[in-house]
């Protein structure tokens, strides 16, 4: 354990953690390195042995209240000898008082409570194939052209601390496609979906009801290609279960939302699609 050397990963050597993500079956997003980097780019920690990396984690702080981990992973041959909780102690010290979220595989549940997590709720990825979405409705548009300010706004109803340059990059990178619904000139849902190492994700999705997410849901979908989607969502959020449930969507993976301490109020019922396991 001694010659474990801890260090960040640069933000071009973020990729690393994705690739290791990828091989554990969490599939991430094509362009996740270059939009996880952003709100926090001393966030991404990586443990080497003898110059080889041997086990990553993440702690990404958006504010001062208000951190969330990810990524953190041993590789095989080298677990059990204490270096993911050295590297562990890492991420929650660069915390610092800030509460920590995390989404972690339910097997792991044990261990995050004794570093003092607790059970929020599960979320469980949901993926299935679409075959011939129906045409979206009218009041459809594409979310950048939804003042950025007023997308930032909504989604402060449902994530602990503000996340604007990071939110901004991910609406806008290429491949990343972004709808919203208007209702009476109101935005009343929106969402974004992505390429991954596997089909597409949809997250974001934030909306008012479940009408109003599957119409944005049906815009995201002719951009899908016919392949597979996925769709992470808070199991307490009943309608955004259903919804999965209409698309003829499966359980694929669960996860646990846990956290340190208390956050702010969020409206969890306009949880349509959780944006990413690994930041939140």
């Amino acid at each position: 354990m001694s010659n474990l050397q801890i260090r960040n990963l640069r933000p071009e050597e973020i990729a690393l953690a994705i690739d290791w993500a990828a091989a554990e079956g969490w599939n991430p997003g094509l362009a996740d390195a270059a939009c996880f980097a952003l709100p926090d780019p001393q966030g991404f920690f990586v443990g080497e042995i003898d110059g080889a990396p041997v086990a990553t984690v993440s702690c990404v702080n958006y504010d001062d209240r208000f951190a969330f981990l990810g990524f953190y992973i041993v590789r095989a041959g080298f677990r059990g000898k204490g270096h993911g909780l050295r590297i562990w102690n890492a991420a929650i010290t660069h915390a610092g008082a800030r509460v920590i979220g995390l989404d972690g595989v339910v097997a792991q549940q044990d261990n995050y409570k004794k570093s003092g997590f607790r059970l929020a709720y599960a979320n469980i990825r949901y993926g299935g194939i679409v075959a011939a979405p129906p045409k979206p409705p009218a009041e459809i548009v594409a979310l950048d052209k939804i003042p950025f300010a007023t997308v930032e706004a909504d989604d402060a109803t449902v994530f602990p601390a503000a996340r604007g340059t990071f939110l901004r990059a991910w609406i806008n990178t290429s491949g990343h496609v972004g709808r919203a619904l208007l209702r009476d000139g109101r935005l009343t849902a929106w969402g974004v979906i992505r390429p991954c190492r596997t089909g597409r994700k949809i997250g974001p999705l934030v909306a008012d009801d479940r009408a109003a997410a599957m119409a944005v849901v049906q815009a995201l979908l002719a951009h899908a290609d016919g392949g597979e989607v996925f769709l992470d969502v808070p199991a307490v959020n009943a309608e955004a279960v259903a919804l999965a449930g209409e698309l003829g969507f499966k359980p694929v993976f669960e996860t646990a939302r846990m956290y340190t301490g208390p956050v702010p109020p969020l409206r969890v019922d306009r949880v349509f699609g959780v944006t990413s396991f690994e930041l939140g």
